[in-house]
């Protein structure tokens, strides 16, 4: 692999959370170190880097805290939560790359921007809200939320009552030029955050924010193109994409064409909640960029580009 190749990463914020046990900030924090140091094998090696992230469990906490405090406090609106998640999350990996840097004997700057991502207001999934958020509610406390709040509910599989919220797709990403500009100057970025903060644009050309979800693998996909990057890689819970998930007849894949990406989605290989999105995302890019993608766990970021770990997506 060639260097000084710029890579955008999405890390999922799944991979923050290493186990249900182990959810504290300092266990989040160390999830977030050994992934910065599988980042900084790659800097060493002479690429760029953006970062991107998810943050479905540290959203869900947040709304967890303010429902417990709502007597007492304002409820957080989510665009908020996101924004907050931007900058703990961010927090985390600046000192972690920081730090591992330090140990490589770099001097490496970094920096998280608060990133908006805009929206379309006619998106249909506003008047289709499918994605849960925060965690389960009896039926009396979601029938409160839904009278008092105008809350979207669903009863999820006999378990409880879930807020759902609109994901609409990304249509543009409002602080490209700074991020632009910080990745000329040779300073990693961690950018769009959990997918972004979703925003609405007026005909005035005013921003609003708006309670909803953006995919963190489309936000990053769509912050891949624009950026024009070399190779786009999903980090995530497997090392390779599989075939035939947790079944006798699995079978891992190396290598991917957008062809056979389109055959295996139509088969109903990948999951609509956990690969699908990734697949979606990944055959985007490689279609508008003609470059690759790759789909990887932390540990192999370093193997995927340099050896035979991860799955390869391309035209």
């Amino acid at each position: 692999m060639e260097k000084s190749k710029l890579i955008v990463i999405a890390i999922g914020g799944n991979s923050l959370i290493e186990d249900d046990k182990h959810v504290s900030v300092q266990s989040q924090y160390e999830a977030a170190r050994k992934t910065a140091a599988n980042i900084v094998r790659l800097v060493k090696t002479g690429h760029r880097v953006v970062l991107a992230h998810g943050n479905g469990p540290q959203v869900g906490f947040i709304l967890l805290r303010s429902e417990y405090a709502k007597s007492i406090l304002h409820t957080v609106p989510l665009d908020s939560c996101v924004a907050d998640t931007q900058g703990a999350i961010g927090y985390q990996l600046q000192m972690a790359l920081y730090n591992e840097f330090i140990k490589a004997g770099l001097e490496q700057p970094v920096a998280t921007v608060v990133t908006q991502v805009e929206v379309d207001p006619y998106d249909p999934s506003f008047a289709k809200p499918t994605k849960p958020i925060g965690s389960f509610m009896s039926e009396h406390d979601a029938q409160q939320h839904r009278i008092k709040d105008g809350w979207d509910i669903v009863e999820d599989a006999g378990r409880g009552y879930r807020r759902v919220v609109a994901s609409p797709k990304p249509v543009s990403i409002i602080e490209l030029e700074t991020i632009k500009t910080l990745v000329e100057n040779g300073i990693i970025v961690i950018a769009a955050g959990g997918g972004g903060i979703p925003v609405i644009r007026s005909k005035d050309g005013y921003l609003e924010g708006k309670e909803a979800v953006i995919d963190k693998d489309l936000a990053a996909a769509l912050l891949s193109k624009q950026l024009k990057a070399d190779i786009f890689i999903i980090s995530t819970a497997v090392e390779k994409v599989c075939l035939n998930y947790k079944k006798p007849q699995q079978r891992f894949l190396d290598r991917i064409t957008l062809d056979e990406c389109a055959k295996y989605i139509e088969d109903g290989h990948f999951a609509p909640g956990s690969m699908l999105p990734k697949i979606l995302a990944m055959t985007d890019f490689v279609r508008s960029t003609g470059n690759v993608g790759i789909i990887t766990d932390p540990d192999h970021l370093y193997e995927s580009l340099y050896g035979d770990k991860g799955t390869r997506i391309v035209l």
